[in-house]
């Protein structure tokens, strides 16, 4: 199961720059994630101050 980016998205970029596959890109208001390339390693989750990266 890929990682989801909600709303609750401040757009800081910390997950974006721990993220090891380079899945995560800035979208349109708020950071989003590639589900194809997203390999459900955590590493956004855990360094997401607003706990906005949530699995699908």
């Amino acid at each position: 199961m890929a990682y989801k980016i909600t709303d609750a998205c401040i757009s800081c970029g910390a997950c974006s720059a721990e993220c090891p596959v380079e899945a995560i890109s800035e979208g349109d208001g708020i950071y989003v994630v590639d589900a194809g390339k997203c390999i459900d390693c955590g590493a956004c989750s855990n360094a997401c101050p607003v706990d906005a990266p949530v699995q699908e």
